[in-house]
């Protein structure tokens, strides 16, 4: 292992009651690199539905086991569909998080209501009710759809918007299916015309231009059922795991495995497809980021990818709370790394 990394480790064992006198630096993580938008492969099925999508300008609702690439398809569609930022920079998707508490609105914006009253109460600060306006992902991208000089921005904003030009995004609704039972149907009419309403402005309604309609990705991991009227405005995609395509993710993904026939890559991925198994009956198998996850781990732990992960038995055992997340699987964890064991031993012999 490294040593910043052997240090680090001796450092965790307090067996010997030690604290460092100076803080200890962590080592650097690379996540952020194999989380690229541009190192993202989508399935031929999974193009086809985004073809789709834009074609019809219906959101694409997605499901599929978590750690499959939901979320990380609006980064992707993003960034291949050049979207930037005022300063020309590659600009990714709104995001808005569904949570136990969300209501409709909370899609479009938010208005302080209390900070208005207060500045009406005290004098201090704007009697502007378009000051105390916030808006969120979908609101948002309709609200920069429009060009800042238009009657409907003179409208929100008591001074300039923060938009120097109209531009098209992409908005993601991520795990709608923690929202309450009522917000898919709170807002069908809204993400199927790309409108919303701002009561607090008079009623103020805010469209999107035509053809500058957002583009809206929509995931779930079908904790719940959606309704059928929301299902019908979206066009739909499972996204299955990629069995047969793992070996190209890697390559993709992290550089330092291109070449997936190295033996420890090879070993990685077999030890990765035993815990997935159906035989192996694990409580929660691992998906392909958590795979991601761990091949980064041994790679940052100084995992040698010329030789096999057999052979590396520590680095191997201790990086396993990447794959195991049930409290049953990691019991079973020297059970699992044996029986794999036993398998490559029988293979070498045949």
């Amino acid at each position: 292992m490294p040593d910043n990394f052997n240090h680090l480790v001796e450092d965790l064992d307090n067996s010997k009651r030690y604290r460092p006198k100076e803080p200890k630096k962590v080592p650097m993580t690379r996540r952020a690199e194999y989380s690229k938008p541009e190192n993202y492969i989508p399935d031929e099925g999974l193009v086809s539905a985004i073809r789709v999508a834009l074609l019809l300008r219906k959101p694409l609702l997605l499901t599929g086991e978590p750690g499959t690439g939901k979320t990380d398809l609006a980064s992707y569609l993003s960034w291949k569909l050049g979207h930037r930022d005022e300063k020309g920079e590659a600009r990714g998707p709104f995001l808005f998080e569904s949570k136990s508490a969300s209501e409709g609105r909370d899609l479009f914006y938010r208005f302080n209501a209390l900070g208005l009253f207060q500045a009406v109460q005290t004098g201090a600060g704007s009697k502007d009710p378009r000051d105390h306006v916030t808006f969120n992902a979908l609101g948002e991208a309709i609200v920069r759809a429009h060009a800042p000089d238009t009657d409907v921005m003179k409208k929100l904003f008591s001074g300039s918007p923060p938009h120097k030009e109209a531009s098209q995004s992409v908005v993601l609704i991520d795990e709608i299916d923690k929202a309450p039972r009522d917000f898919p149907n709170d807002v069908l009419n809204e993400i199927e015309r790309m409108y919303f309403r701002i009561p607090e402005l008079g009623n103020q309604k805010v469209a999107a231009p035509e053809g500058m309609e957002p583009i809206v990705i929509i995931t779930s991991n079908s904790e719940k059922s959606l309704p059928p009227a929301f299902l019908r405005r979206c066009v739909y995609y499972d996204i299955v795991f990629p069995d047969n395509r793992l070996e190209e993710i890697v390559s993709a993904r992290i550089p330092e495995f291109k070449d997936t026939s190295q033996p420890l890559v090879r070993d990685a991925l077999s030890f990765f497809r035993l815990c997935r198994a159906e035989t192996t009956a694990l409580d929660k198998p691992p998906a392909t980021g958590e795979l991601l996850d761990w091949l980064l781990a041994l790679l940052l732990a100084g995992a040698d990818s010329h030789q096999p992960l057999s052979a590396q038995r520590q680095i191997l055992d201790w990086s396993l709370s990447t794959l195991l997340k049930q409290p049953e699987d990691q019991k079973r964890s020297k059970e699992i790394v044996d029986l794999w064991l036993a398998q490559g031993a029988k293979r070498a012999s045949a």
